[in-house]
């Protein structure tokens, strides 16, 4: 395809120096060259401010932030988002390997189909690079939730894309800032929402980076959920992380249309009630009937039993989790 349109890059660095080249190498060597990588470095202590600065001396596309403070990688994705200066961004972290083509696929499905943000598969692979021979989405059960993805409903219930797979247009940001200060709704949860309002979400169905696990991870393939034993601890967890994200999508009422500011407010009288359910749950089931309407039935009938039914809920934990 033309290279005519510039795409920043937005990387974020903390005591990356273990696989930093690596990934440094693959965003420089992409077939859609007319890019730029735009790094914030939050504070590192290691080696990685070192290999930047060699970056930046040998590749003009190469433009790097040095933080005397840690702010964290919420925030430091934040500063970035005010430093794009092209049409269009994608993210980066600083532990993976991008496929030669992942650009290029990205941007040619974003301006086939017009629109507002692309977000792709990735596969999953140790820190070796040896692949774990499935992808992230396919491990994760997202899929059938990203082939809906048009629908804003399933954005305001989950989130469903991985950060560094995101290709969007730098027109939304503004709309997007400041990003909600919660661990609960970071910034790749909160970005297709924001972007659902004005714009289309697609889905490339393909693997476009090699996703490596290891130590260090920040988030990973692993579940919140997989630190709870119980199955109380699961549940008040999940209620409390509903409420939470409810409560962050109220704070920034502007993205959301008055429908979707009602059905939060709703939602959180319904799972403030249910929380204190051991039984059988009776109330504001219209609320809990609206949220989950469009899900694929085996979720809604395990979210039914999780929330309103956990007394038969807790025996099928018991026995099957």
């Amino acid at each position: 395809m033309e290279q005519t349109e510039k795409i920043d890059i937005l990387l974020a660095t903390y005591n990356g120096e273990k696989y930093l080249k690596e990934q440094l190498d693959s965003i420089l060597s992409q077939t859609y060259s007319n890019i730029q990588l735009i790094v914030s470095d939050d504070a590192s202590c290691d080696s990685s401010k070192e290999i930047l600065n060699e970056y930046e001396k040998k590749d003009s596309r190469v433009k790097v932030y040095y933080r005397e403070n840690n702010i964290g990688s919420n925030a430091n994705f934040e500063f970035l988002l005010t430093k794009v200066e092209s049409d269009y961004y994608m993210f980066s972290d600083q532990d993976d390997v991008w496929m030669k083509d992942k650009v290029e696929k990205t941007f040619s499905l974003l301006k086939k189909k017009k629109a507002g943000l692309v977000c792709t598969d990735l596969m999953i692979v140790d820190e070796n690079l040896n692949s774990q021979n499935i992808t992230f989405n396919r491990k994760m059960k997202k899929l059938y939730k990203l082939k809906k993805y048009n629908d804003t409903r399933m954005v305001f219930l989950y989130n469903v894309v991985t950060g560094c797979t995101i290709l969007s247009r730098k027109e939304y940001i503004k709309y997007i800032l400041p990003l909600p200060k919660t661990k609960n709704v970071l910034h790749d949860h909160f970005i297709p929402l924001v972007i659902s309002k004005y714009a289309t979400i697609e889905y490339l169905d393909e693997p476009t980076m090699y996703y490596r696990q290891h130590a260090n991870n920040q988030v990973g393939t692993k579940r919140y959920t997989d630190k709870f034993s119980t199955f109380d601890d699961t549940r008040n967890y999940l209620i409390d992380l509903k409420i939470d994200i409810f409560n962050t999508y109220l704070e920034r009422k502007d993205v959301l249309s008055s429908y979707y500011e009602n059905l939060a407010k709703d939602s959180i009288i319904y799972f403030e009630g249910v929380k204190k359910v051991k039984g059988i749950n009776f109330k504001n089931l219209k609320t809990f009937n609206e949220l989950y309407k469009n899900d694929k039935f085996s979720y809604r009938f395990w979210n039914s039993m999780l929330f309103n039914v956990p007394c038969v809920a807790r025996i099928w934990y018991k026995l099957f989790m």
